[in-house]
């Protein structure tokens, strides 16, 4: 029996997730920074008045995951980060060639990750500032980590559908043909 594997990535194609996550991690450790140097902390700031009620900076600092929740836990999560890390580079190498979307998707996700990891390492807790009204405050990484998480879905959903169109189609080709009045069945 032959059997069939899909092509390796290259390892261009493999430093696709590297170069989103490092450009994520990027954005937010900066916008991080220009808080951190520019904000009291536990303060707010308003660039305009009038958007106050909808949106403001505020700079606080959280011990627990995405949008203040489980706070507390800054080290476990820092372990957590340290294991998905690990899973997604693992899972990255391992991934036939191809797959484009879901290397940018991960990467999104990975340098979310390692934003608030950087964070938590650093000083024990994660800077958010982002402050829209009702909400709970977040940063850059945070956006990042649900951003990729929805995509993931989406993607993991159109490709579920194109699977089962797929083998409708199949269905549809190999189950008879008519040739010459004989009923063949492929």
């Amino acid at each position: 029996t032959s059997e069939t594997t899909e092509p390796k990535a290259s390892w261009k194609q493999m430093s696709i997730l590297v170069v989103v996550a490092f450009l994520v991690l990027l954005l937010d450790q900066a916008s991080k920074r220009v808080i951190e140097t520019n904000v009291i902390f536990n303060t707010s700031w308003m660039p305009w008045e009038w958007l106050a009620p909808f949106f403001q900076i505020t700079h606080i600092g959280n011990t627990g995951i995405a949008f203040g929740l489980f706070s507390g836990g800054s080290m476990i999560f820092a372990l957590v980060a340290l294991a998905v890390t690990g899973a997604i580079l693992y899972f990255n190498y391992t991934l036939p060639a191809g797959h484009v979307a879901l290397r940018i998707i991960l990467g999104v996700i990975l340098g979310g990750a390692l934003g608030n990891l950087v964070d938590r390492l650093r000083q024990g807790y994660v800077t958010d500032f982002l402050d829209f009204g009702p909400w709970p405050v977040f940063n850059v990484a945070d956006m990042a980590v649900v951003f990729g998480a929805v995509a993931l879905v989406i993607l993991m959903w159109r490709e579920e559908r194109q699977l089962k169109a797929a083998e409708k189609e199949a269905e549809k080709t190999n189950l008879s043909v008519d040739v010459n009045d004989e009923q063949v069945v492929r």
